[in-house]
C-alpha cells in the first residue's frame, strides 16, 4: 500500500453514503499536484472548501449538458467519460487516480459535453470551480497546471484517434489492454491489471463490437499473450502485445 493509500484510508473520522467528514488540511496536502502552487492564503481556502464523495460502480457523478460547478481529482476507483454518439454511447476516456478532470468544460465556458459514471468503489475530491477560477486567476503557476493538463490531453486525444481510425482490430485491443496497464498499474504479482474492466468498457475503447472484443481477448489469451479470470487480464507477453499495437 502505497503512503497516499493509506493516508486515504485513515484521515477519514465518520463515513456515510455520500460524503465523508475527515481531516480537510491533511487530505489536501495529499494532493500535491493542487497544493504545491499555491500560496498559504490559498491553501487555507483550498482546505475550508473541498468535499469527498463516495461512488459505486455505475453511479453517475455528472451528466452531460449539465452545467459544471465542481473540478475533481480521483483518488481511488475509476471513472469514465462518455458521449453519446451515432452508434450509441462511447468510452472517450478513462481517467486514472490522482487525476484532476470535470474542469475542460468550465474553462471553455460550456456544459459538460460527456458524461462522467464510476467503475467499482470510486472515491472523488471536489474543489469548486468557482475556487479553482479564484486559483487561476490570482496565481501563475496554478494557471500553467491547467495548460499543461489540458496540452497532454490533447496529445492523448491525437493518439488516440490515430490508434482508433489506423490501426486493425488487434491492434487497437492490444493498444488499449497497454494504455489500461499505463494508467492503472497491475497488483502484486506484477501481472495482473490492477482495475477490472467489462467486455463492454474494452469494446468501446477499442471502436469494436463487444463479441470482436470478447474474440480476439480469447484470441491473444490462446495465443499466450494474456491469461483471463473472470473480469481479470493478466499480462504474459507485455512485448509481444506492444509489437502487435505498433504494427496496427
Amino acid at each position: 500500500m502505497t503512503a497516499f493509500s493509506y493516508l486515504c484510508e485513515h484521515i477519514y473520522k465518520k463515513e456515510s453514503t455520500v460524503e465523508k467528514e475527515f481531516d480537510k488540511v491533511e487530505l489536501a496536502k495529499s494532493v500535491s499536484m493542487l497544493w504545491d502552487p499555491l500560496t498559504d492564503e490559498q491553501r487555507e481556502l483550498f482546505a475550508e472548501n473541498i468535499s469527498v464523495r463516495d461512488l459505486s460502480r455505475g453511479e453517475v457523478l455528472f451528466k452531460a449538458s449539465s452545467t459544471p460547478t465542481h473540478l475533481y481529482y480521483l483518488i481511488r476507483g475509476k471513472i469514465t467519460m462518455h458521449r453519446e454518439g451515432v452508434a450509441g454511447q462511447q468510452i472517450v476516456r478513462m481517467v486514472e487516480p490522482r487525476s484532476i478532470f470535470g474542469y475542460a468544460a468550465a474553462i471553455e465556458g460550456v456544459d459538460y459535453r460527456s458524461t462522467a459514471i464510476a467503475g467499482n468503489d470510486t472515491t472523488v475530491l471536489q474543489i469548486p470551480i468557482s475556487l479553482m477560477f479564484h486559483f487561476i486567476w490570482e496565481n501563475s503557476d496554478f494557471a500553467m497546471l491547467f495548460l499543461k493538463e489540458l496540452s497532454s490531453l490533447l496529445g492523448i486525444s491525437v493518439e488516440r484517434t490515430m490508434s482508433l481510425t489506423q490501426k486493425h482490430i488487434r491492434g487497437r485491443l492490444a493498444d488499449a489492454l497497454l494504455q489500461m496497464k499505463k494508467k492503472y498499474g497491475v497488483e502484486d504479482d506484477g501481472q495482473t491489471l490492477a482495475v477490472y474492466l467489462s467486455r463492454e468498457d474494452l469494446a468501446q475503447m477499442s471502436n469494436m463490437t463487444t463479441s470482436n472484443a470478447i474474440r480476439t481477448l480469447s484470441s491473444f489469451a490462446q495465443e499466450g499473450l494474456i491469461a483471463i479470470e473472470g473480469r481479470k487480464i493478466k499480462f504474459v507477453n507485455v512485448d509481444e502485445l506492444q509489437v502487435i499495437s505498433d504494427r496496427g
